[in-house]
């Protein structure tokens, strides 16, 4: 019996170990070993990381026709087909570099690019935006830790090297997003309406951008929507603010797929647990849904529809600067939706691209006041708004190292305003044209020019915008570039209240930049100088004498100012073991002579000293992903300004406290490493400004300038608690190679 078992014992585990089989490879970089890739057997959890030079080895029980795949963040993913059997496999591969580092210098046929791409402040997955401490997994919010974008929390946008919020403009393939922010009530910011997970990727240039984007002053973020999925999947997140789930369906020959999610937020629950500094009569709540399709034609083109809308509104009361009343009161219902429609094929040797968007946006604000409990009469002002936007670019390479493209976009806003007595209908049709080439003169430079030309049907007024950028090589690590272009943007509409001949408004952009980009290490040291010429004048006007209605309205084009600075950003993914972490900063000297500004200023949202470092770790015997962010920015001027006798004059003025905010999260994966799972669950864990500074937007000051206010966040710190679960989808493995 014992002389059985033993015959047993070894025939199995001879049967084991024949079973096995090893795979053996090297994985090279431009004909050097790379080390920490990936490499697995796809669809198994049998693999191996390289070592320092690139050779990797495992063992697998799999057998017959397999997919060895080659991962990590900075190179393209690599799949070699294979074919397993009774002998070891030896497989070697050549990765090339992926353009995924915020300042990476990105060499294509042997050419350094001078394109919005090498020039952009950010290229961010979603999972680095998810995995930013502070962000709450919004693309603008992530934005702000990196140079030249200003933290400014009393209202929604992108305030960029001392422009406003609507002077950086926002598009999805190529087509411009109106509304891309929710409605708010004054003082508080409104969020993004779009979901990160949307986009592959995004794109933001903080100035000097390319000529096929045009009515932004300041700069440009480009977002690119997610191709097809590589599998159906099904998704659900659950927390005490929100509630949703959605899917993806994708076909069996893998050709085309849809989609749909649907979500509800409500912030009550969130009140009741914490020391609001906001007083809201209505708890923040909406109701959000999606749906796309997405198509790939048997030629390689892509045709792909995303739709939307959202509901939200919200109460808020605040105690009175006047003395007649007790409390001021503002209530909000907004109403929002998207659609964009957007075709890319290639025809021989031309690329076409087009999209089509239309949006429609409805902000419903009623403003009353209380006294001794009893509420006034509703005053009601009423925004609608339909936009169209349409473009077609045509592309065509020269030769290995240059391009040509060109094309036209009409951009169409129909606006309605009712406030009392004030009723204004705003129509223009923004037409543009634009033309552009890229350049390749050497291995070691390359240039691009443009020129964008637009008409706007209500300023009928034309303009002609050169760009023009330059990039070399110093040396086999360092890299230099300049930039010059002019951009036009016209008149905030809200403003435009009178019969005034207005004109467009101009900026000029200049930019110098130096980078050195080695290994794992980033540092990038940026100059620039914007000059406005032509911006709007303002005064506040008052309808038929009713001091409750004052309107700011543009009377003329005489404002001007400057923006000078300095930012240097710094990343490092190679010094400290599973650490990624960066650290940016920017000066900025700005100066401003517009709206109702009486004479040249610093605005008011503009910071001088702005710092900010983010550090990530993935633990992974914990399945932990640690995330830290801080934000310092000098405290920025405040202004009192009113109209007196057709004068502007300021009545208060000084300057705010420093801001500072400490961010925490973090992502628990418990089920990595289960190869039979069939949920895949990420824990978050978020703390927003977790020592509790209490730092301060603006002030308010009442009518005769006597009583002020503090504009201050909603709550000081704040704590989030979700869970997310994806069926279908391994998403585990993307977290942790993208920086969890």
């Amino acid at each position: 019996m014992k002389t059985k078992l033993l015959f047993l014992i070894s025939f199995f585990s001879f049967a084991l170990s024949f079973s096995q089989t090893k795979i053996t490879g090297k994985v090279t970089f431009k004909n050097k070993g790379i080390g920490e890739i990936n490499v697995t057997l796809k669809n198994t959890y049998d693999g191996a990381t390289t070592d320092s030079d690139g050779n990797f080895s495992f063992e697998t029980s799999e057998k017959g026709n397999q997919i060895l795949t080659f991962t990590h963040p900075k190179y393209n993913e690599v799949q070699k087909p294979i074919v397993i059997e009774d002998k070891d496999v030896s497989v070697n591969t050549e990765l090339k570099e992926q353009i995924n580092e915020i300042d990476a210098v990105v060499i294509s046929a042997g050419s350094i690019e001078a394109s919005d791409r090498k020039r952009a402040t950010a290229l961010l997955t979603p999972i680095d935006i998810y995995t930013t401490a502070g962000a709450d997994g919004q693309i603008s919010s992530a934005l702000t830790y990196l140079p030249g974008v200003q933290k400014v929390g009393e209202t929604e946008g992108l305030f960029v090297r001392g422009g406003t919020g609507t002077e950086t403009k926002i598009f999805m393939d190529g087509s411009l997003i109106n509304n891309y922010f929710s409605s708010s009530v004054p003082g508080i910011a409104g969020r993004d309406r779009f979901n990160t997970s949307l986009f592959k990727g995004n794109i933001f240039s903080s100035g000097g951008y390319s000529a096929l984007y045009g009515q932004a002053l300041s700069g440009a973020l480009m977002l690119e929507s997610v191709d097809l999925p590589d599998q159906s999947s099904y998704d659900f997140g659950v927390s005490p603010i929100f509630l949703n789930g959605g899917f993806q369906k994708l076909s069996e020959d893998k050709n085309h797929s849809y989609g749909a999610t649907l979500g509800y937020s409500n912030l009550n629950l969130m009140q009741n647990v914490f020391n609001f500094n906001t007083d809201f009569i209505d708890a923040p709540q909406g109701l959000n849904g999606d749906a796309n399709f997405r198509i790939k034609t048997k030629s390689g083109g892509f045709l792909k529809y995303y739709g939307m809308f959202d509901t939200n509104k919200m109460g808020v009361k605040t105690e009175s600067l006047e003395p007649e009343y007790d409390f001021a009161l503002v209530r909000l219902k907004g109403e929002n939706t998207y659609h964009n429609l957007s075709f890319k094929q290639k025809f021989g040797k031309y690329l076409f691209n087009t999209s089509a968007s239309y949006s429609y946006n409805r902000s419903d604000l009623n403003f009353s006041t209380e006294t001794n409990q009893v509420e006034s009469e509703k005053t009601e002002l009423l925004n609608d708004g339909n936009y169209i936007n349409f473009k077609a670019v045509i592309d065509r390479k020269i030769n290995k190292i240059s391009a040509l493209r060109g094309g036209f976009e009409l951009n169409y806003a129909n606006e309605k305003l009712n406030f009392g007595e004030v009723n204004k209908n705003y129509r223009d049709l923004i037409s543009s044209g634009f033309v552009e080439t890229d350049l390749g003169f050497s291995n070691n430079l390359s240039a691009k020019i443009g020129v964008r030309a637009e008409n706007s049907s209500y300023l009928n007024k034309n303009n002609i915008a050169p760009r023009f950028a330059l990039a070399y090589r110093l040396a086999k690590d360092w890299t230099t570039s300049f930039a010059y272009g002019l951009f036009f943007q016209n008149p905030e509409s809200k403003y435009i209240n009178s019969s005034a001949d207005l004109d467009f408004q101009k900026s000029q952009h200049y930019i110098f930049q130096v980078q050195r980009s080695t290994e794992g290490r980033s540092l990038r040291f940026e100059a620039f100088y914007k000059k406005y010429d032509e911006l709007i004048k303002t005064q506040n006007i008052v309808p038929n004498s009713n001091q409750n209605q004052q309107v700011q309205t543009a009377f003329n084009n005489n404002g001007n100012g400057f923006a000078k600075g300095l930012e240097v950003f710094w990343r490092d993914k190679k010094t400290f073991e599973n650490i990624d972490y960066w650290i940016s900063y920017s000066f900025l000297d700005s100066k401003r002579d517009f709206l109702n500004y009486p004479v040249s200023l610093k605005p008011n949202f503009a910071a001088e000293h702005t710092l900010s470092v983010v550090a990530k770790r993935f633990i992974p015997e914990w399945k932990t992903g640690v995330n830290l962010s801080y934000t310092y920015a000098k405290g920025r001027p405040y202004y009192d300004i009113v109209t007196q006798n057709d004068k502007n004059i300021i009545r208060n003025e000084g300057r705010l406290k420093d801001y500072n905010a400490l961010n925490l999260s973090f992502n628990y994966l418990p089920n990595l490493g289960k190869k039979d799972s069939k949920a895949f669950t990420i824990f978050v864990l978020s703390i927003s400004n977790i020592l509790g500074t209490k730092n301060i937007y603006g002030y308010n000051f009442s009518q005769n300038g006597s009583r002020s206010s503090a504009v201050v966040p909603p709550v000081n710190t704040f704590v989030f608690v979700g869970m997310f679960i994806s069926f279908g989808v391994d998403k585990t493995q993307d977290a942790i190679n993208n920086n969890l």
